[in-house]
């Protein structure tokens, strides 16, 4: 993958995460997540905690773009942690759309199915997996040769 295209597939999931926590303080999407959590069996702890991790997430696939002063190395290293925080949000969505509690109205665009938790998995796990092995292609190119 293209480093444009992993930079512009990481500003969207920096925008979208950002976007969806902040929205999750304020009605209705404030209720529905209590709903989700509350109906899917976890703690009530994961309300603030979901809030919170969605915002920091969006934060970390913005930072790299916004801050020129970052290396390269740093950059694909605060991408890679928000890659796995994604992966384990974007899991917990999925556990929480296969809930059978869980009503269609209060999930994103009234989908049941885990459709969006798994498209935006799969758009973390080609940006994870480009900066991966752009990591990896720096590292041998780094080796000296004998």
């Amino acid at each position: 993958m293209s480093s444009r295209l992993s930079k512009t597939l990481s500003l969207f999931l920096g925008v979208l995460m950002s976007l969806f926590g902040f929205l999750k303080f304020f009605q209705p999407f404030h209720g529905w997540f209590e709903i989700q959590i509350q109906q899917s069996h976890l703690p009530h702890e994961a309300i603030l905690a979901g809030k919170l991790t969605e915002i920091l997430t969006g934060v970390l696939f913005l930072l790299p773009w916004l801050r020129r002063s970052l290396t390269a190395k740093t950059k694909d290293q605060i991408l890679l942690v928000a890659c796995f925080i994604l992966f384990t949000q974007m899991a917990a969505a999925i556990y929480v759309h296969l809930q059978p509690g869980v009503p269609a109205s209060v999930l994103p665009l009234g989908i049941k199915p885990p459709v969006i938790p798994v498209i935006v998995l799969l758009l973390d796990l080609l940006i994870a997996i480009a900066v991966w092995k752009e990591r990896r292609a720096e590292k041998a190119s780094d080796m000296p040769t004998q």
